[in-house]
């Protein structure tokens, strides 16, 4: 659909209507011979009086700054140039013989009085005009307000609600326009073209000097238009918003929003004190979006849009592409542009050389603002990277941090879906975060949130009056788990509005993955919905077919534009294909989601039900360990021990395990190098790689204390803290742990169904065959002389690492030496070694 060519003023051709009156035109010919005659009883010759019109033109060019005025006084020059020379032919008919005079020397500018409004009545805003302004619902205010060429000269029409006076400003040429009333101004000044001009405001106290924000043409082009009509609008952010900037000369602020159910758009702040009456915003086109650029206005400046609504009441809404916000509860936007360096210019440069599925990929979960409770962001990149670094975590994954106005959401209900939460710092603060932690060799994902978003009344919720953002069905609109709204992913320009906003944050702040919430309450219709309270698809199926349309679309389009981005779906169901190829479709005749990786939900509910059993009663649940290999590669998947399992009465980790203290450290010890080694990547919530013994919780954040040298259990603490440093140390190194993660034949059970024993043996292979051999043993005895198969052509096992160490604060059953293997064969294989197997521990072993 190609918009209409929006307005950028009023039509030469109608402007008596414009001018909100219903005299007739006069044609120019004719009042050009009235104003000679009237010129040749004054005994001035019209020769004379061209040359000196031609003069003042130049005069009053010189005057002029900006783009627009030289254009405008090269224009009236050139007219006046071409009046003077036809003037004696048409003019001066007494004296047909008589040569054109020469051009007398320059004069000075006509004085101040001799500038005077003529009939101002004839420039007054119409009334119909002028109750559309008044209310707010005027669609297209630049053909009516600023200066437009009318029949007797240039009309100059301002609305200033409370302003004492206004002059308009040529150069050197001044003129006060006429008081209508209620803040209308106007002027009717002889003039051949609109001059560049300025506009002296006085109000109570002080006189502003200013360019008149309606003498602008649009600051949105129509290829722009075009594609925000069609949804296809990659770069959205750069469109909508508010952009300091300079237009046709001048710096000021361009503000646009789409909103095509509104009456009238305005933009208030705290520029104009709130009041938004006197800054309408104008209609461009079909598109829905209303744009005016506000000549002076720059960074830091407040402001929400006024929104005129279907019915005539209006609301204040806080901008949905606004790029800063105040701090919350405030909830105005922030006029803002970046001035970030960046200095990761080699992170960026090589992330792309190894997909994530075939990297090593060890993700640290935090939440920023309780990892230390009252750093902002600056603060947070001197201390961050290098604690991350230290325990070699290869990234770290950030729970939303978009902005949002309950922090008790932990960010996960949005409403400044283009901001980073200001509650830690401005955005180029969380770019230089970014920036650090890249600087360190750390890659960057966050939380991205576009299933729902919140119901506050100056968000997006019914925002120009109407369902806009939502769902118009309100069975579809209403998230029956969490009170928010759905997106209506099936309206383009909501899948537009999406789609941009995972393409910003990768772009704009170098994020290096999208872990994209609640993916299984966007694919299903159903979603926690009992019958009756949901709509089969056309197809009679329970799939949002809309949703998948959008994921797919995102997924495609990131992966398109940002190379070395990965998506992570949290999806917990078993949807066929998320991290398929969009155009490859599979036996449910869907195309793949197009996701990078997916949380394993089902290998973390399960081994979580495993571990949570006592030691003697864990046989009768061993499935629960081994049924992640059934379906390990249907998918890319990460290992998630993530905020959610460790709040809302679920316990920490360590907590969940069972028996005393030595024996739950070790639990979780052995757990911890049983998931580094399964096939998958990984992910630690915070705090639970020192054993932090109580639930997260966002307003302490982790339990730093633990790990301070004068505190009695500091080093049961550190123990743990040391295990996954060495455990991230020996995975990186090691890439039979992380080359082949999707590919079957980088696995080997040795056995899977010592059950009795509560043991669990696995090989796991690089791409050029090199084993590791990984021993989990989950009951609390030694197990000496355990015997497990092992291929023939490794002639010795060395231990790489063991989570009984003593320096974990194990019991310190370890094997200092080769262990060699012996023609015994075992498990299938043809040779076997004999290992101690420690309590409640993991051992990994290489060749020697």
């Amino acid at each position: 659909m190609t918009p209409r060519t929006p307005s950028s003023g009023s039509d030469p051709k109608n402007t008596a209507e414009a001018a909100g009156h219903d005299r007739p035109a006069p044609a120019k010919k004719a009042a050009a011979k009235k104003t000679t005659a009237k010129k040749a009883a004054a005994k001035k010759t019209t020769a004379k009086k061209a040359v000196a019109k031609k003069t003042a033109a130049k005069a009053t060019a010189a005057k002029a700054t900006g783009a627009a005025a030289r254009k405008t006084a090269k224009k009236t020059a050139k007219k006046a140039a071409t009046a003077a020379k036809k003037a004696p032919a048409t003019k001066a008919a007494p004296r047909p013989a008589a040569p054109e005079p020469m051009a007398p020397e320059p004069v000075a500018p006509a004085p101040v009085a001799a500038w005077r409004p003529e009939d101002p009545a004839l420039a007054a805003v119409g009334a119909g005009d002028r109750e559309r302004l008044l209310a707010g619902t005027h669609h297209d205010p630049h053909s009516v307000l600023g200066a437009h060429l009318v029949p007797g000269g240039v009309a100059f029409r301002v609305f200033r609600p409370y302003a004492l006076g206004v002059t308009v400003v040529a150069g050197e040429q001044r003129a006060g326009l006429r008081d209508d009333g209620e803040g209308f101004f106007s002027g009717l000044l002889p003039l051949p073209e609109v001059p560049a001009y300025r506009l002296e405001v006085e109000y109570a106290g002080t006189v502003q000097h200013t360019e008149d924000a309606y003498g602008f043409l649009p600051t949105l082009g129509e290829f722009d238009l075009h594609l925000i009509g069609e949804g296809r609008h990659e770069e959205l952010w750069q469109a909508l918003g508010a952009h300091p900037m300079t237009h046709e000369g001048v710096t000021g602020t361009r503000f646009a929003v789409w909103a095509p159910n509104a009456r009238g758009v305005r933009v208030a702040g705290g520029f104009n004190f709130w009041d938004g009456t006197g800054y309408p915003m104008r209609s461009l086109g079909a598109t829905g979006v209303w744009e005016l650029f506000v000549p002076g206005i720059g960074e830091g400046e407040l402001y929400k849009f006024e929104i005129t609504r279907p019915d005539g009441s209006r609301t204040l809404r806080a901008d949905p592409l606004a790029r800063r916000t105040e701090v919350p509860p405030a909830t105005s936007s922030i006029v803002h542009a970046s001035h970030h360096e960046w200095g990761d210019a080699e992170w960026m440069a090589h992330r792309a050389d190894t997909p994530a599925h075939e990297a090593p990929f060890s993700a640290y979960e935090l939440h920023l603002p309780s990892w230390r409770p009252g750093l902002t962001y600056r603060q947070l990149a001197e201390q961050l990277p290098a604690y991350v670094k230290d325990l070699g975590f290869t990234h770290v994954e950030l729970m939303p941090v978009a902005e949002h106005p309950f922090g008790g959401s932990w960010g996960y209900q949005v409403t400044g879906f283009y901001a980073p939460t200001a509650r830690l710092g401005t955005p180029d603060d969380f770019k230089f975060l970014v920036d650090a932690l890249h600087q360190a060799g750390i890659g960057v994902l966050m939380d991205w949130v576009p299933a729902h978003f919140p119901r506050d009344e100056w968000a997006l919720a019914e925002f120009d009056g109407r369902p806009l953002y939502e769902h118009a069905d309100p069975l579809r609109a209403a998230h029956p788990d969490w009170g928010t709204l759905e997106f209506d992913f099936g309206r383009r320009e909501v899948r537009n509005f999406l789609v941009a906003n995972a393409l910003y944050w990768c772009e704009e702040f170098h994020i290096d993955g999208l872990r994209v919430d609640a993916v299984a309450s966007m694919l299903y219709l159903d979603y926690s919905r009992e019958p009756g309270q949901w709509t089969p698809n056309e197809h009679g199926g329970r799939e949002n077919l809309d949703a998948v349309a959008f994921l797919q679309e995102m997924n495609a389009t990131v992966y398109r534009r940002v190379p070395g981005v990965v998506t992570v779906a949290e999806e917990s169901t078993a949807w066929d294909g998320v991290t398929r190829a969009t155009h490859h479709r599979g036996p449910s005749g869907f195309g793949g989601l197009g996701f990078g990786l997916k949380w394993n939900m089902g290998w973390m509910h399960d081994s979580l039900q495993y571990m949570s059993h006592d030691p003697v009663h864990r046989r009768f649940h061993h499935g629960e360990m081994t049924f992640s290999m059934v379906y390990a590669y249907s998918e890319n998947y990460v290992l998630p021990i993530s905020h959610d399992e460790v709040v809302h009465g679920k316990r920490s980790l360590v907590s969940k395990m069972p028996g005393d203290w030595w024996q739950q450290r070790a639990d979780l010890r052995a757990y911890l190098g049983f998931m580094w080694s399964h096939p998958g990547k990984q992910l630690l919530f915070m705090g639970q790689e020192f054993a932090q013994g109580a639930e997260w919780s966002e307003t302490r954040g982790p339990d730093w204390w633990l790990l301070d040298p004068n505190y009695g259990a500091a080093a049961d603490h550190r123990g743990v803290l040391d295990l996954v440093r060495d455990l991230n140390t020996v995975y990186r190194a090691t890439p039979a742990l992380w080359a082949r993660d999707v590919h079957p034949d980088g696995f080997q059970w040795i056995t899977g169904d010592a059950a009795d024993d509560n043991v669990f043996a696995f090989l796991r292979y690089d791409t050029d065959g090199t084993p590791l051999l990984a021993v989990s043993h989950f009951a609390p005895v030694v197990r000496p002389d355990y015997r497990l198969g092992v291929p023939d052509d490794v002639p010795a096992w060395l231990e790489v690492l063991n989570t009984d160490a003593a320096r974990y604060g194990g019991s310190g059953v370890v094997h200092p030496h080769p262990v060699k293997p012996e023609p015994q064969g075992r498990h299938g294989r043809p040779a076997s070694i004999r290992l101690a197997l420690p309590p409640l521990a993991t051992v990994w072993l290489r060749p020697a």
